[in-house]
């Protein structure tokens, strides 16, 4: 029998993550298991580097970005079922993604992680690569890719169905 205690879901704040998401509650909720919602900060300061560029940033953007990030993360975790999943979110700061997720299902041993796809085509795929599939290929544990839209047998939460209307 397949025993999931904790399932991660990763998120970028789009459509394809918000489906993961739905996913990631329902199989959740169905086994029982702690839901842990995870966002990758882009590291800003990394990305942006160059001193003439970092001069000009001011100090505590970096920090704005994360907060900004946990905000979004608290409003996706609101949950009115009477009987609240248990969830855990985080959000931590990389360059890379993929590694970040790989790396946050080792360190608190997810038995499955979610994550939306973009579908992008092929030439896309081959120049921007995806972090899905990034993810799938060094994951210690399955990997559930989702795309918006996705297949029907994952009815949505009352709240995602309301803030769509």
């Amino acid at each position: 029998m397949i025993a999931l205690k904790h399932i991660l879901v990763a998120t970028d704040f789009g459509e394809a993550a918000d489906a993961a998401l739905a996913y990631g509650r329902a199989l959740a909720r169905n086994f029982g298991a702690t839901l842990h919602v995870l966002h990758v900060a882009d590291d800003v300061y990394l990305r942006l580097s160059g001193d003439a560029v970092l001069a000009a940033l001011p100090a505590d953007l970096q920090r704005d970005v994360e907060d900004s990030a946990r905000k979004r993360l608290d409003a996706l975790l609101v949950d009115n079922d009477p009987v609240p999943l248990p969830t855990v979110s985080d959000v931590v700061t990389s360059a890379t993604p993929a590694a970040a997720i790989v790396q946050y299902a080792r360190d608190k041993g997810i038995d499955l992680v979610i994550t939306g796809t973009h579908g992008r085509g092929p030439v896309a795929h081959l120049f921007v690569g995806s972090v899905a599939e990034r993810v799938v290929r060094t994951a210690p544990c399955p990997v559930l890719t989702v795309r918006h839209p996705e297949h029907e047998f994952v009815t949505p939460d009352t709240l995602v169905a309301t803030a769509r209307a």
